[in-house]
């Protein structure tokens, strides 16, 4: 089976090699180009195809992976709302994904990110590359005895719960299916859970249902003064009526790995761009807001279990075969 690699990174190709000694069925070509109609016609002679959460996989291009002889998509992360489900399955396309290669890793970069700009962590690490060790601007708040709430407890939000609940919070939560192996955490509804959470963290797909589900309505129910952390996707929260929410001193602090305008920067390199209208250079704006670029998933136990996942996926799909939450369409 010869799979081609779209938008791979040296960290891809070193996971991905490494594990491939235990699939020697499968071989694998890199490009660095990501997935377009231009580049999908590259894919002619190949078995499937790897794509990442950036990676275009709208009509067009599914149908020209599939004039290229592609049936089978392999998608190297959880989510798949940029692959048109319905495109693949006019063309006999199988898509696959990897729903939990690291619950862990995203949930601890969430919280990562709560106290990183809960305690100004962005800030003082400057101000002291400066020589300035003064620490006006820099007071937190305490999360012990804090109420957390977490929207989504699937594998990740969970392990989130988990965090918050070791370090002394109360955790509440919203889901339309409630976990209950979490037994030290209250469900609530969705608008109970932003009126009474000290920090907010979003750990859900994205849905047509969800689409933009934090916006200006919703972000007026919050607390004054909340923490509000986003590493699921950005098309969860209304990014312009988040930074109005921030203007007005709504916030405390925002954490974003994701937002919405990201698909042209994450993992991209724009050292030397000029962002005039960027949305993320509008957030970097605010001293009290730290975007980072998707990178909650970059743990080397994470990439070890995402290629192990993926190339097994691969193989299920050769033998007719895979678990049904791996199989997308």
């Amino acid at each position: 089976m010869k799979i081609l690699f779209y938008d791979a990174k040296k960290y891809d190709m070193e996971s991905f090699d490494k594990e491939l000694t235990n699939f020697p069925d499968i071989t694998i070509e890199y490009l660095e180009t990501d997935l377009n109609v231009q580049t999908a016609k590259l894919a002619a002679g190949y078995d499937g195809i790897c794509g990442f959460v950036s990676s275009n996989l709208g009509r067009d291009v599914i149908y020209e992976l599939a004039d290229q002889g592609i049936r089978l998509i392999l998608m190297r992360c959880a989510g798949y709302n940029n692959v048109d489900l319905e495109a693949a399955k006019e063309r006999g396309i199988t898509v696959f994904r990897v729903p939990g290669y690291s619950p862990e890793a995203v949930a601890e970069f969430a919280m990562g990110l709560a106290l990183a700009v809960n305690r100004r962590l962005h800030k003082s690490y400057i101000k002291v590359r400066e020589n300035n060790f003064s620490l006006t601007g820099l007071t937190g708040v305490t999360f012990f005895g804090k109420t957390a709430g977490i929207i989504g407890t699937g594998k990740i939000g969970a392990a989130m719960c988990r965090i918050c609940h070791g370090m002394g919070m109360k955790v509440i939560a919203y889901d339309k299916y409630p976990n209950k192996a979490l037994d030290f955490v209250e469900y609530r509804t969705f608008d109970e859970v932003l009126e009474q959470s000290d920090l907010i963290s979003l750990h859900c797909p994205l849905m047509e249902e969800n689409y933009h589900m934090i916006n200006a309505d919703t972000i007026q129910k919050m607390k004054d003064h909340v923490i509000f952390v986003n590493t699921s996707r950005g098309g969860l929260v209304n990014t312009e009526d988040l930074i109005q929410g921030i203007r007005s001193k709504k916030f405390f602090g925002v954490g974003l790995d994701v937002y919405e305008e990201e698909t042209g920067n994450v993992f991209e390199n724009r050292e030397e761009d000029i962002l005039e209208h960027s949305v993320v250079a509008r957030l970097l704006s605010f001293p009290n807001v730290i975007v980072t670029s998707h990178q909650g998933f970059l743990t080397e136990e994470a990439l070890a279990s995402i290629s192990k996942i993926t190339l097994q996926n691969a193989l299920d799909y050769q033998n007719g075969e895979g678990k049904p939450e791996n199989i997308v369409s």
